[in-house]
């Protein structure tokens, strides 16, 4: 190959628009064979789900006479007064001296509403957060175990490690919330995060493990010859250069413990892919609905990879990277 041919090939700008001319030709012959698909696709349907509109009334709060001045709607009767403000985008029910019962329509607005897709976004980084914060808790413990001069404490992490990686999260979520979760009355949602933040805890242990076990034990010996404890030495010393080595894999640890959440869904909490389920239950527009649901997920594990990366580098030019 020529040295023309060669850098050609290792042009950035060139290499940029081949990636995107590859990525563009397998979205268009995807769309090519969804054509001949035998299926008709609703995607005017998915943006209500989201958010939507929905129609509130303002009703009579008691029997009696409506009064309609400087922008409110006063309802007089037998059980006293009540008046109502109304604004331009009010739909006005009643006219002025109009006798109206309890629980009479008097107005209408409308007002937005999140649909059940954003409720489920909503869920889904809750439970993401609660776990994440409980892993990082179990996952500093578990590590300082495994390194721990007291066998004993070594022991009872490596075990824990070793059950907790070698089974399934799914089978460990159903044994959590049908077991543990109904002997100490724990919520569904707590379930869930727990069980999510017990799983994932074992595997961020090991990688801080690694890390500590990296930072050369020269660096501890000089720590001591200067005075420093052993708490000391580590949140000084060892643990800000072992966070920086073990950054890249815990945000892949973090990404992976969001697209694990769904399968929290089992134990029916209402999720993104809870939600899913039960929108494809009632239009029969899977294709489009998980789609969507992908792409959300997919939107928040890419910020969560740029926010990684932007960190990475701030490391980096800091040094110790």
């Amino acid at each position: 190959m020529s040295k023309k041919q060669q850098s050609i090939l290792k042009n950035k700008i060139f290499g940029h628009i081949v990636a995107v001319g590859f990525f563009v030709l397998i979205g268009y012959s995807l769309f090519i064979a969804s054509t001949h698909m035998n299926y008709i696709w609703k995607w005017n349907s998915v943006p209500k789900y989201f958010a939507y509109q929905k129609e509130m009334t303002i009703q009579a709060p008691f029997d009696g006479k409506v009064t309609i001045e400087n922008g409110k709607i006063i309802v007089k009767g037998k059980d006293g007064v009540q008046d109502f403000k109304i604004s331009k985008d009010y739909k006005i029910l009643v006219d002025n001296n109009d006798d109206v019962y309890q629980d009479d329509d008097l107005a209408s607005y409308t007002v937005w509403k999140a649909g059940p897709l954003l409720n489920g976004l909503i869920v889904t980084l809750k439970i993401s957060a609660v776990a994440l914060i409980i892993a990082f808790i179990l996952a500093s413990f578990l590590a300082f175990m495994r390194i721990s001069n007291y066998y004993f404490l070594k022991d009872i992490a490596t075990f824990y490690i070793a059950v907790i990686r070698g089974t399934p999260l799914l089978v460990q979520i159903f044994i959590f919330y049908f077991i543990i979760a109904t002997i100490f009355s724990i919520e569904r949602f707590y379930a869930g995060a727990i069980s999510l933040g017990l799983f994932y805890g074992a595997y961020i242990a090991e990688v801080l493990r690694g890390a500590i076990q990296s930072i050369d034990k020269g660096q501890t010996e000089a720590a001591k010859s200067l005075g420093m404890n052993y708490v000391q030495t580590m949140i000084n010393i060892v643990m800000p250069q072992a966070f920086k080595r073990a950054l890249p894999t815990l945000i892949g640890e973090m990404i992976a413990l969001v697209k694990d959440s769904s399968l929290v869904s089992v134990i029916s909490i209402t999720d993104l892919t809870k939600v899913g389920r039960e929108i494809v239950a009632n239009t029969f527009t899977p294709f489009e609905t998980w789609l969507v649901i992908a792409a959300i997920y997919f939107s928040i594990t890419f910020t969560m990879s740029i926010i990684g990366r932007k960190l990475e580098n701030r490391m980096k030019q800091q040094g110790g990277m």
